[in-house]
């Protein structure tokens, strides 16, 4: 192995020398390189797109949202709202002060697990405020404002299915909603139980409860705000029920353009503004413990004390 390596190594570095000759140039022979330019840092590259740039130039800000992850974010007659919704409208507020746009516009795109990551990285959305877990993995790829909510992975099962546990799904089908880190978890879950089910994925977390709905699939395993904000709005909620361990614990940022510092900055300043100040118990209490749109139930959903946990010492810390 380790003979293997050094030849790798050696190759590289042979086939860089090569690459640096043939740099074109015609006959000329290639300049030696300036030395003092080579011991400079290399300089940290700009942001593929600079939000705060494009906000001024358009006048607007677009905003991505869920279209079913109540209540956090969803559609009420046919307007995203949610308890995120709340948040980012104290982002826009903070760019409405910091930019001295009191009249900046705000446009509402939906976006799926699967598109929003690609519409952040596109500028087709200048924030995304959904359910996206704040993870060291999608780091790589976008930003992460502060965050704003904590939430627990678990599965929502029809009652009198039997299924209390990981273990009591061997031989059944299991719905996740694609591009989620639920997938991960479950499959971790699987293999430490011992069991073999299907996996089966759905479009959006609608697409996937309606799969246990229908008795397609026996479990869907998500964060528990979701599937309480889906129990709560389905046609029976008496059916249903949120079983099994906790798989994870997750943090929710609002997510931002890649290395874009200065919307990073700003959307930072908001979203610890909105839960020091005490708004954000206030939006919790408005979306998960009242009647809310479209049909006026209650979640009566507590807060966790890992949430508890988050509020008093606001982070933007990835798992």
């Amino acid at each position: 192995m380790k003979q293997t390596r050094l030849l790798t190594a050696l190759l590289l570095t042979a086939g860089t020398f090569t690459l640096a000759s043939c740099g074109g140039g015609g006959d000329k022979p290639a300049e030696p390189a300036k030395t003092a330019d080579a011991a400079k840092p290399a300089e940290t590259p700009p942001p593929a797109i600079d939000t705060i740039k494009k906000i001024k130039d358009t006048g607007k800000v677009v905003i991505g949202h869920r279209e079913s992850s109540i209540p956090i974010s969803y559609l009420a007659d046919g307007k995203p709202v949610g308890y995120a919704l709340d948040v980012c409208s104290a982002i826009v507020d903070e760019l409405k002060k910091e930019l001295k746009m009191p009249e900046l516009k705000v446009e509402y795109k939906p976006v799926t697990s699967a598109t929003r990551i690609p519409e952040i990285q596109a500028g087709n959305i200048d924030m995304e405020c959904g359910t996206t877990t704040n993870s060291k993995k999608r780091q790589e790829q976008v930003n992460f404002s502060t965050n704003y909510y904590v939430t627990e992975v678990r599965m929502v099962v029809k009652k009198g299915s039997n299924v209390k546990e990981i273990k009591d799904l061997d031989g059944k089908a299991v719905v996740t909603t694609t591009g989620t880190t639920s997938d991960k978890y479950i499959k971790q879950g699987e293999q430490a139980a011992k069991v073999n089910v299907t996996n089966v994925f759905g479009k959006d977390h609608a697409d996937s409860f309606a799969q246990v709905e229908s008795g397609a699939a026996a479990a869907f395993f998500m964060d528990d705000n979701i599937l309480a904000g889906l129990i709560a709005t389905s046609k029976t909620p008496n059916d249903f029920q949120i079983v099994g361990p906790i798989l994870s614990t997750e943090p929710y940022g609002v997510m931002l353009n890649k290395g874009d510092a200065a919307m990073k900055k700003i959307a930072d300043t908001a979203v610890t503004n909105f839960i020091k100040s005490g708004a954000a118990e206030k939006s919790y209490a408005k979306w998960f413990q009242s009647p809310i749109p479209p049909k006026g139930i209650n979640m009566n959903w507590k807060m966790n004390e890992t949430m508890k946990k988050a509020f008093s010492e606001p982070s933007d810390a990835g798992i």
